[in-house]
């Protein structure tokens, strides 16, 4: 919890700031509960449309990383219309609106501000029952891992902005980064889903992180992760990011990466923008949502299993 905030109780308030979960959850009634979330940031890529499109999936994903269905969305936009010609902010918000649509929630207004360079993102509302939530700390022992994007969006990213980026790596990030989540959300609700979250600026192991409780670790097959095509490279040759490095430096003391190559380390670190769902889900299962996952066109991997504690939360192995 952020120190001095002031602390209040609502009973009907399932999931609040006190967790570090995606979302906040209010209870409305035994079978309906509110979704709501937001995020913006300043543009990842140049195109406005783009990018666009990709904050807004950004935001839209704590919905689906809770268990939830997109209802409805606000813009938070700030512009420098002195500086910029407002039909870049159009093509912004065209971006965002068609995301909205494609979730199937309902753009409902915002609120913008004038600011020295552009921010935009959404506020976020969907719904859930009160006993489908997926928190991020629900995982169970024997529970299979499931990651259903590739890593290495930062890194690509910041390569791009040096003009190192290959045109088939940045495109491969950007496709990833402007996809919904929801596809994946729509399918493993019928399936044995334990708890869930989804990858940004904590990186995969830092988000990894946040889902192990109490008495259980997670072990992961380094070889079975999937990586953006040419992030490896680019890490190796040092086109990395400062987040990456914070990430790391937070998770030391319960990780275990010895042997693991360094590109390798950093794209585990690595901070992703509309990264994919981090799914814990059983062993029973875990076969059937992988197949059903890439049937339906969503880049899935079993990549670890959760286990009893060992000596560390989580345990990278080639």
């Amino acid at each position: 919890m952020l120190k001095g905030l002031p602390k209040s109780f609502d009973e009907n308030l399932l999931i609040g700031y006190d967790s570090s979960d995606d979302a906040a959850v209010y209870k409305l009634s035994d079978e309906i509960a509110v979704v709501m979330t937001l995020d913006f940031f300043t543009p990842v890529v140049e195109d406005p449309y783009t990018f666009g499109k990709i904050a807004a999936a950004n935001a839209l994903s704590d919905v689906y990383a809770m268990g939830g269905e997109v209802k409805s969305a606000l813009n938070i936009v700030a512009f420098p219309e002195k500086e910029m010609d407002t039909r870049i902010l159009g093509e912004i918000l065209r971006g965002g609106a068609e995301k909205v649509h494609e979730a199937g929630g309902v753009l409902s207004g915002g609120h913008s501000i004038g600011d020295s360079e552009p921010i935009y993102g959404l506020s976020v509302m969907g719904v859930v029952h009160p006993d489908k939530i997926l928190p991020n700390n629900g995982c169970k022992m024997g529970d299979k891992i499931i990651l259903t994007k590739p890593l290495g969006v930062g890194v690509i990213m910041s390569a791009h902005r040096m003009n190192a980026a290959s045109a088939a790596s940045y495109q491969a990030a950007v496709k990833s980064m402007e996809t919904l989540n929801k596809y994946a959300a729509d399918i493993m609700r019928g399936y044995d889903v334990n708890a869930c979250t989804d990858v940004t600026g904590f990186g995969f192991l830092g988000h990894l992180g946040e889902m192990i409780g109490e008495g259980l670790s997670a072990l992961i097959c380094a070889d079975k992760v999937p990586i953006i095509p040419g992030a490896l490279e680019l890490a190796k040759e040092f086109y990395i990011t400062g987040s990456a490095q914070k990430n790391a430096n937070f998770m030391k003391t319960r990780v275990n990466v010895d042997g693991i190559s360094f590109e390798l380390k950093e794209i585990l670190y690595d901070p992703q923008t509309s990264g994919g769902l981090l799914i814990s889900v059983s062993a029973s299962d875990a076969d059937k949502l992988l197949k059903d996952l890439r049937q339906n066109g969503v880049e899935a991997h079993e990549v670890g299993e959760i286990t009893a504690f060992s000596e560390c939360d989580i345990e990278v192995r080639k």
